[in-house]
């Protein structure tokens, strides 16, 4: 089949990619020129396992290419829309200029009988609204939500656990070609949802609220265990054991960032407010604020234990991404301490394995290197993004370094055990 992709960021240069590799023929258009030639040259503008492979195979069979000419879709049935909609500057909702930028351009060159799908996150009621625009070119919208992790990206495009369809006035047809673009998934038996543009919606929404909410009442029981003496990482490992509850996303820590979960918990309260149901989702205000509170604890452990002031002590930060496999530092936790630390005059050294140049861009003041030159002669260690080339260094070659053997465990990540019997002073979140 002929596919469009507009937006070629993390969503679209991935779907793109994948589709292509299926067999698809497949434009990808952007409006950065800089970051359509990276495309075109196989390299990927973001880090993500298996992405640079997958692009420099799909251009290899010519089944792929990407251009920043909104006309050159003019040639393909089905288009999806994968801009970004991010938070809006001065409020909590979805700012949907790039959405709605993106589906004008691409109406003088659809055809009638085009299906354009929708796979950008919004809230609840977009699509209807953007059907009314599409419907006098003769073309049919779909909504089709992504449910992509970042690290994971690839593999999740591939092999889906679900597709959603939603679908409105010319359901059949949009059925019939979204089944026709799925056609490997589908083969192998994933399930498959077909129901109306609001619920469509809803479900990558609501899944997110979801996890936030999960993530988040784990750190609020080790806010609890802090002050009772109890280890959340067991609490976790015992209440994960009930199948109803599960032990995914107990992980108790620093909290969620990136460019999905904080955001999108936002413009559900507000669309909620705006549908005047806000008291529905009233409580995701509140595993916000449990999210934040866990950088805050990071913060004042630090100040505590390096005698009450950081000011001139060497803080090595091990982490800046907002999770390992992954170079996005969107309301990144770890860099969010990093830089509220060296605001009060800690001598912050930062390291990580492919986010350190986006992080400079953002934060130019700090202070990045090697993880040998962040904790060489360090007071403390902050575990704050739980990469492997982290979770697994020598604890006694990283005595050797220190000033201090003296390290907080934002993940729970560490072998604690191995950290404290090479004489380290260990604390992790919520745990004795």
């Amino acid at each position: 089949m002929k596919l469009s992709v507009i937006g070629c960021g993390y969503l679209g240069a991935v779907h793109a990619a994948a589709m292509a590799s299926i067999g698809h023929s497949v434009v990808g258009i952007d409006v950065d020129a800089d970051k359509i030639a990276l495309l075109n040259s196989g390299r990927a503008p973001f880090f993500e396992p298996g992405l640079t492979e997958l692009l420099s195979e799909a251009l290899a069979t010519g089944n792929l290419r990407f251009s920043t000419d909104f006309a050159d879709a003019a040639a393909a049935e089905v288009h999806f829309v994968a801009v970004g909609t991010p938070q809006s500057k001065d409020g909590l909702g979805a700012d949907l200029r790039y959405v709605n930028s993106a589906v004008d351009a691409l109406l003088p060159h659809v055809a009638p009988g085009d299906v354009i799908v929708g796979k950008s996150t919004v809230p609840v009621g977009t699509a209807e609204g953007l059907a009314e625009r599409i419907t006098p070119t003769g073309a049919i919208l779909a909504w089709n939500p992504e449910f992509l992790r970042e690290g994971f990206a690839v593999e999740d495009t591939l092999r889906p656990d679900r597709l959603v369809y939603g679908v409105g006035d010319g359901a059949e047809r949009a059925e019939s070609v979204l089944d026709g673009v799925y056609h490997v998934a589908l083969a192998a038996d994933t399930p498959k949802i077909v129901t109306g543009y609001a619920t469509a919606e809803l479900v990558k929404v609501s899944a997110n609220a979801f996890l936030a909410t999960k993530i988040s009442f784990i750190n609020a029981m080790a806010e609890i265990s802090e002050v009772t003496g109890a280890d959340v990482t067991a609490l976790a490992d015992a209440i994960g054991m009930d199948a109803r509850i599960g032990r995914r996303f107990l992980n108790a820590g620093v909290g969620f960032g990136g460019g999905c979960l904080p955001k999108d918990i936002r413009a559900f309260r507000a669309r909620a407010e705006e549908l005047g149901v806000g008291r529905s989702v009233a409580f995701l205000g509140e595993v916000d604020a449990i999210n934040l509170r866990r950088r805050d604890r990071v913060v004042d452990l630090t100040t505590a234990l390096l005698d009450g002031d950081v000011a001139g002590r060497k803080i090595a930060v091990l982490g800046i991404a907002f999770k390992p496999n992954s170079d996005d530092i969107r309301d990144s936790p770890a860099l969010d301490i990093a830089s509220r630390l060296a605001a009060l005059g800690a001598d912050v050294v930062a390291t990580d394995p492919e986010a350190i140049e986006n992080a400079r861009r953002m934060e130019p003041d700090l202070t990045f290197g090697t993880v040998e030159e962040a904790l060489t002669d360090a007071d403390i260690v902050l575990l704050l993004t739980e990469w492997k080339d982290f979770t697994g260094i020598d604890p006694v070659w990283a005595a050797s370094l220190v000033k201090t053997p003296l390290i907080i465990d934002g993940r729970n990540a560490l072998p604690h055990t191995q950290w404290i019997d090479a004489l380290w002073e260990y604390h992790g979140l919520g745990r004795r």
